[in-house]
């Protein structure tokens, strides 16, 4: 077991670099990053991120990310587990940001869902835009807090349903084999070859754990730990707030876990490090992104539209589809409300329907820009975006 300490700290500079496997030099290559660690005193390790090209006398240019920022001790583990070998990177002192800008090195459990596309509220292109950018966000949303605080709580209620203990892992686990694969577990299953992940759920949500079920993505995070860490069964705990508490138990399944890593491997080495956006998949998290990397268009630019034809075409023939789905939509809604006339609700076995009356009240806009336009340059909000319309030629 070897100790050695890197730190954190992204300074971008152009450099020639070259290095040669020397007694002198401990050297570990890998297609994510490289280790250069000299003797100095303390162990200090000098990590780099290379973005260019070698030639054949390993010599190249291209840009160095320097690393070096808090220490973080590294232990990395020599002891094999089912023929899966990882390092344990210390969290210890490691602020938020700090734990944000380490994600950034890698696939983490949280992604691997989006990855593979079952990921309701995410897509691969947004796991992209945030392991290649330099932002660093921290999420503060009531739902993230939520879900930090009442970990404690999931874990306890595990250990009195099940009867296993858990401790914590202060460390992040990164697979030396498929090193673009890291792992943040939420526990670890004391004498037992296992983890823990906990989650909470919202009440509306409780269908998606009934009769047995484990959210998509969930499912694909625990396999991710499972891969990274050589451990065969992972646990996941719920609690529906307000409702109940729930758990399942994932065995390891070589044939899920191997396309698993394929799937990542192909993301990591042909979208990210070569920086080449991912297809996007329909979902509103595309679009976000999309918006944001291309949110402004040069005026009067054009680009010649090829390849497109048949897909615009089919485009057309869903848009016709959807009109008369809302047609008859309308059609039974209208049929309901006739129905009740002036009554408010109405209920079935199956159904409680609700006509209420709304009072709302909108500011007539374009007559204050007629009779007020000084008050209305005052307030007025310019909002840019950008509007997307298919013609036929």
């Amino acid at each position: 077991m070897v100790v050695k300490c890197v730190g954190i700290y992204f300074e971008g500079s152009k450099a020639f670099w070259s290095c040669e496997n020397r007694k002198e030099n401990n050297i570990s290559r890998n297609k994510i990053w490289e280790i250069y660690a000299s003797k100095n005193e303390g162990f200090r390790v000098r990590q780099h991120m290379w973005k260019g090209k070698r030639n054949e006398n390993n010599r190249g240019m291209g840009i160095v990310e320097t690393v070096l920022v808090f220490p973080i001790p590294i232990i990395f583990v020599t002891m094999k587990r089912r023929d899966i070998m990882f390092e344990k990177i210390s969290l210890a002192g490691v602020d938020n940001l700090g734990w944000l800008r380490l994600r950034k090195s890698g696939i983490g459990g949280s992604d691997a869902g989006a990855i593979c596309g079952v990921n309701p509220y995410s897509s691969a292109m947004k796991v992209f835009q945030d392991k290649t950018s330099e932002r660093v966000e921290e999420q503060d949303s009531e739902a993230v807090r939520i879900g930090h605080d009442l970990e404690d709580y999931v874990a306890q209620r595990f250990t009195e349903a099940v009867g296993l203990k858990v401790r914590k892992s202060n460390f992040m686990y990164r697979s030396m084999e498929h090193p673009f694969m890291i792992a943040d577990v939420d526990r670890l299953i004391v004498g037992e070859d296992a983890g823990l992940e906990c989650k909470t759920a919202s009440a509306y949500n409780a269908d998606k754990w009934a009769d047995g079920d484990i959210p998509l993505h969930y499912v694909m995070q625990c396999y991710h730990y499972m891969a990274v860490t050589g451990k065969r069964t992972w646990y996941i705990a719920a609690v529906i707030l307000g409702r109940e508490f729930t758990y399942r138990k994932l065995e390891w399944d070589d044939e899920l876990i191997n396309r698993l890593i394929e799937i990542e491997k192909n993301f990591w080495n042909n979208h990210v490090m070569p920086g080449i956006i991912p297809p996007p998949d329909g979902s509103r998290a595309c679009d976000e992104v999309i918006e944001q990397y291309f949110h402004t268009a040069r005026k009067e630019s054009a680009v010649e539209l090829v390849g497109f034809d048949e897909k615009l075409r089919r485009r057309e023939e869903i848009l016709g589809f959807i009109a008369e789905l809302q047609e008859e939509q309308k059609q039974i809604e209208q049929e309901v409300k006739l129905f009740m006339q002036d009554n408010e609700f109405a209920s079935s076995e199956r159904f409680r329907v609700s006509w209420k009356n709304i009072d709302s009240t909108k500011l007539d806009t374009k007559r204050i820009r007629e009779e007020k336009p000084e008050l209305y340059a005052d307030y007025g909000k310019v909002s840019h975006s950008r509007r997307f319309e298919v013609k036929a030629a």
